[in-house]
């Protein structure tokens, strides 16, 4: 175990999807608009099915199993066979995107959470997220000012959990200490295994009170946003 007692929080790393952007609704939206442009049959249980086929598709790019455009194409293919359709995953997917970087829709009290953590710690993104994508959600969201720096897997070529994203992210960080950094986000297998891996505190922001495997265990836990600056001035 890690002997933080001594050591003040100075650096904040924030996942951005379902932390601080509300992916979920991206999500749904995209893709209702990607099945309607392809004239593919859809319904709210077809838009949980890929959500749950494209959440299966991320967890094995974390475990090193699938790559970024693997995932992109993949989570069509296997949705349009259950769907027994001709249309083109390929096609679904650079449309797909498109439509995914096109605004954004914040979590609550994301903005709040920001501006009260803003000038009192060093913030920073850190995202598995495509770089095309984020970086046209968060210019869309006007939140960029609020962080020193953006880390982006697809950029850095490696993904969370994976330690030499983290180790990527330090080195570029002057004055790094990693006693003094915190990993926050929604993804036991992405945000906080990555952090613990990487040696840094972990705070996991769980607002739909999901059960923890047990097996991954963060430093700390929160359900609202709203609670994070607090509990980050008394680490």
């Amino acid at each position: 175990m890690h002997d933080w007692r001594f050591k003040m929080i100075r650096h904040v790393f924030l996942d951005v999807d379902n932390t601080i952007l509300d992916f979920n609704k991206a999500e749904a939206i995209a893709l209702e608009k990607t099945l309607s442009a392809l004239s593919v049959p859809h319904s709210p249980e077809v838009i949980r099915r890929y959500s749950q086929l494209n959440l299966a598709q991320w967890k094995l790019l974390e475990q090193g199993k699938l790559t970024r455009e693997q995932v992109k194409v993949r989570r069509y293919r296997l949705l349009f066979d259950e769907l027994k359709t001709d249309a083109s995953p390929e096609k679904a997917a650079r449309i797909y995107e498109g439509l995914l970087g096109q605004g954004h829709y914040f979590i609550d009290g994301a903005v709040e959470m920001l501006q009260a953590l803003y000038g009192s710690f060093h913030l920073y993104l850190a995202t598995n997220g495509t770089a095309s994508v984020q970086k046209s959600r968060l210019k869309s969201a006007e939140i960029e000012p609020f962080f020193e720096q953006i880390f982006i897997s697809e950029e850095l070529g490696c993904n969370k959990p994976e330690t030499a994203f983290f180790e990527r992210c330090f080195a570029a960080i002057p004055d790094f200490k990693k006693e003094e950094a915190v990993m926050v986000g929604d993804s036991l297998t992405s945000d906080i295994l990555g952090g613990i891996r990487a040696g840094i505190r972990t705070v996991w922001f769980n607002k739909d009170l999901n059960e923890s495997s047990g097996e991954i265990r963060p430093d700390h836990t929160i359900k609202a946003l709203s609670e994070l600056p607090g509990l980050l001035r008394s680490m």
